[in-house]
């Protein structure tokens, strides 16, 4: 059975899927979810192959992008970062009554190694990573980083 982190993950995906175009290619309907623990990425584009990570969050305000969002396993993100290689981002943050959610982007060429910090899981796992500075990138405005490209007021099912 699945967690409520993983649901909400799926859910993250599923939003991304069914309503972003490829940021890519600009083709509507085109991006796919890859399988679960696919290493670094969540969605792929399937005419262009572009790849992206998808990450969710339970939030207030779905218009306030978190100052930290939990992230994945650190060892594939801490190897990747060594050869300067970056995923763009989705995040998806859902409000807390689960209508309401908003799609951010984040561009891989926005982000660079102190974006990302390991810490410790209390839950025993190796570790994990945290993006701390969607709310203020190292380039471009914040303004610009704060406006949703996707939103919808859908209700979310299960």
């Amino acid at each position: 059975m699945a967690t409520d982190r993983q649901l909400l993950g799926e859910f993250g995906e599923q939003r991304v899927v069914q309503e972003c175009v490829c940021p890519h290619c600009k083709r509507n309907k085109t991006l796919a979810r890859l399988p679960n623990n696919f290493k670094c990425a969540d969605v792929i584009c399937d005419f262009c192959g572009y790849l992206a990570q998808v990450k969710a969050a339970r939030v207030r305000n779905i218009e306030t992008i978190p100052n930290t969002v939990l992230g994945a396993a650190w060892r594939p993100q801490q190897d990747r970062m060594a050869s300067a290689i970056y995923f763009p981002l989705f995040l998806v943050l859902m409000g807390a009554g689960r209508t309401d959610y908003s799609i951010f982007y984040l561009s891989a060429d926005l982000q660079e190694p102190s974006m990302f910090q390991f810490i410790n899981s209390f839950a025993g796992n190796v570790g994990s990573r945290t993006l701390r500075a969607l709310s203020t990138p190292v380039t471009g405005s914040l303004a610009g980083s704060i406006n949703p490209i996707c939103t919808s007021t859908d209700a979310w099912s299960q």
